[in-house]
This record gives C-alpha cells, structure tokens and sequence, in this order.
C-alpha cells in the first residue's frame, strides 16, 4: 500500500532534534510521573499499585476503569461505547480501516492532522477536501460543504477544536454538518482530540459521538491531559461501529500497555485539577502570542478558541518551508511551514509550553523577520 509521506511528522523527525527553541510543539507542559501522583493527593498508595502490578497484557479491550473514566468525558456514552487504542493516531487509523472501502466518498476539512486525507486516499477512496477560510474565522462554509457531500458520501472527517487553527465549531454549526450528513447517511469521524481546552465557557464542546448516532469521536491522553508519553488515545462511538473497529485492533493492537492504562485511568479521575492546570497555562501562552502578533506588522492572526496552537499568516516573499528552514538555520527557533498542512504563507505556533522560552523566541523572530524585509 502506498501512502503520502506524513509532512508534519517529517518535519518533526528531521528538525526537531536540533531546535533551540520549540515554538511546533502542541501540547501543554508535559506532567511527570510524580506531578501526576502528587496531584491525586494519594501518591504513596499509587506508587504500590505501581510497584506491584504485573506487566502482563491486561485487559485486552482496556480496564474497567480506564474506559469508565473516558466514558465520562462525554454525555450519552457508556464504557461499552469506548474503544482503547495506541494514541489517537491509532484511533483515527483504526476508523479508517474498519469504515472505508475503496471508492468510498469522503470529505474532509483542511488543514487538519494528515491521517484524515491521506489514509482514505490510499485505501482507493474518492477524497475531497474543504478548506477552511481564514475569513470564515476557519470555521467550515456549510454550503461548500453541502455541494461536496454527495448522496452516496460514506465519511465526513473533522477535528473539533481544529489543529492548527483553534476555531471551536460551535453547537448550532455542528448540528448543522449532522443534517448535512443525514441526507446521505453519512458517518463523521471528529478528531477531538483537544476537547476539553476551549479557552471559555465550559472547556469540552458538543462531541460528535454524543450527538449523533453515526458520530465517531477520537480522543487521547496527549493534549488535554499533558500525558502525551502515555501513547493512549480512544474511539467513542455505537456499539456497532466499536465492534468493527475492534475486530481490526486485534491485527494492530491487541492491548494497550498495562501502564499506561493505569496513568491514564489515575489522570481521568482527576481530569478537572489538571484541566485548570492546562487553560491557565493555555491562557498565558495566548496572551503571548497574541500580544506579539498585535505589535508585529508582518503576521496576522485570527485568535483561536481552543487548543494550543495558532495558524500565523505573514507577509514575506517565502514559501513557509523556506522561511522555516531558514529561521532554524541562523536562530534555532523552529516553527512548522503552513504547508505541511497544505498552506502556504502561514505558520503554525504552539503556545503551551515554557512562557520565558517562548517570548523570547517570538521576539528573536521579530528581530529575524526584520532583517528579511
């Protein structure tokens, strides 16, 4: 099977090792095994359990209380509804597998995570693509999206909060994209894997899953949670749609580390002190990144909503790929080229991590594209 090669991860894997400033990275601070013990309030009890667990292969399909606590991120979802997987990376994977056929139809929205076209397309199927509009504040345009959505479309993909833009589709929207789905009976596969760090109002949107009964969701532990080294992520859906996708994860899968099972299902429990960990670090980061974007007349930048990254458009007369390059080159600060997500003049800038590290790169990036002009 052939397959485009993955551009984000290709960027990652040849640049990121040499970066002195990673302003690419999408999670919020990384928690340590101790930050997370210690937050629980129980951590020499945990550190037994540890101690003392077998590294067998567990519960093949996850544990008991993993899958209850992920269950709970969502509304009308039971355990039974959930599906444990190798990071969302697997999950997203692992829909693909087990609901596209060759010639399938499906429409995606860009700029998203690249599994959402590229897996389809090289499984033989028809895919289209809606690109969202940076005059539309990157929210989807439902009559583009209604001509592209045929009567026999199998799959519409999302990703609610959206990577790299942060825009939230908001309620009424997504309710909108159902009916539009209901006309051909179409499945929606929603990448939400930042759900749950909308930057106001309650921080966990509507998930597609919740909503509608052919809605896919696909989480992790790797965003929201800060436990991005866990490599767990999940698929919350019917039952029917479970059942397929796990026969597939018996080829892939089989089960998920015992480990992490247990980290995860320790942060689950408690999800709200670590979720008020992460928009206070969210907010602070934005407040920089906006601040910076507002004083420097070379980039503009609609704010996001949600998540962790922000999509800069700039005014220079370089490709993202080459201006990347070559602000790594003569600075060490690394940012992603729009066009690894298929667009050009723009940059995608993650504001999570390290704030003193941050607002000094951004500003060694200022002072870098002055000397461009």
């Amino acid at each position: 099977m052939k397959i485009d090669k993955f551009k984000v991860e290709e960027w990652f894997n040849k640049y990121e090792k040499d970066a002195v400033y990673d302003l690419a990275d999408t999670c919020v601070e990384s928690l340590s095994v101790d930050e997370l013990l210690r937050i629980t309030g129980n951590k020499d009890r945990l550190i037994k359990e540890i101690f003392s667990r077998k590294l067998n292969y567990g519960d093949i399909l996850g544990s008991p209380k993993l899958k209850k606590g992920i269950s709970k991120l969502y509304k009308n979802q039971s355990p039974q509804n959930i599906t444990p997987t190798h990071g969302a990376i697997g999950a997203n994977q692992l829909v693909m597998l087990s609901m596209v056929e060759p010639k399938d139809k499906v429409v995606t929205v860009i700029p998203t995570y690249q599994q959402h076209y590229s897996i389809p397309k090289s499984f033989g199927a028809n895919v289209k693509t809606l690109r969202l509009k940076e005059e539309n504040n990157w929210l989807p345009d439902l009559n583009e999206l209604e001509n592209l959505v045929k009567k026999d479309t199998k799959l519409i993909c999302l990703n609610n909060p959206n990577n790299p833009t942060g825009a939230v589709i908001p309620d009424e929207m997504l309710r909108n994209i159902i009916q539009i789905a209901q006309k051909s009976n179409a499945y929606i596969l929603s990448d939400e894997v930042y759900r749950g760090l909308n930057h106001k109002g309650n921080p966990f949107s509507e998930s597609i899953a919740d909503i509608y009964e052919k809605g896919i969701s696909t989480g992790s532990m790797s965003k929201v949670f800060s436990l991005a080294g866990l490599r767990l992520g999940w698929v919350a859906a019917n039952k029917d749609v479970i059942n397929k996708i796990n026969s597939q994860r018996q080829y892939n899968t089989i089960s998920i580390s015992v480990l992490d099972d247990f980290f995860a299902s320790v942060a689950l429990e408690n999800k709200d002190k670590i979720i008020t960990r992460n928009l206070e670090k969210i907010n602070i980061g934005k407040k920089i990144v906006m601040d910076w974007a507002k004083s420097e007349p070379l980039v503009t930048l609609i704010p996001p909503n949600g998540g962790t990254t922000a999509f800069v458009k700039y005014d220079l007369p370089l490709t993202s790929t080459e201006l990347c390059k070559k602000l790594q080159q003569e600075t060490g600060v690394m940012i992603l080229p729009g066009e690894t997500l298929e667009y050009n003049k723009y940059l995608r800038i993650g504001y999570g991590n390290n704030f003193d590290r941050l607002e000094t790169a951004l500003k060694i990036f200022s002072n870098w594209l002055r000397k461009q002009i």
